[in-house]
């Protein structure tokens, strides 16, 4: 996938990551707590969904894998109206199981994220 294919805050990580401009050390996932190497699978969540009125808001860099668990579990909705806050999604029941788990993985781990069978209900009721 080549730069062009990237949005704009995307295309600014990877220039700061060539050119060594990112923070000293390594990041750190702020919903797992694990180290996002730089070869691992990574994005940014904005913290409330840019549909929700978050397109200026705060955002962080998550594992890929993480952030895909957050949109697998909950819609937009749900996100800005009770999960805009890192340290609340970690105390939500579901992602804190997620949390134990991934927590048990390499730091550069990624497997395809699947909907969950009630989030998968939740979208048929509103179509």
């Amino acid at each position: 996938m080549g730069d062009e294919n990237l949005g704009r805050r995307a295309r600014q990580w990877r220039e700061d990551e060539q050119t060594g401009n990112l923070p000293s050390g390594p990041t750190i996932c702020p919903l797992c707590e694990r180290p996002i190497p730089p070869r691992a699978k990574s994005s940014l969540h904005h913290l409330t969904p840019k549909l929700k009125g978050g397109a200026k808001a705060g955002t962080v860099r998550l594992h890929q894998i993480c952030h895909s668990a957050i949109h697998a579990r909950y819609s937009e909705a749900e996100i800005a109206r009770r999960l805009a806050d890192i340290e609340v999604l970690r105390a939500d029941p579901e992602i804190s199981g997620f949390l134990a788990w991934v927590r048990t993985k390499p730091d550069d781990f990624h497997a395809a994220t699947r909907m969950t069978r009630a989030r998968k209900l939740s979208r048929r009721k509103v179509s």
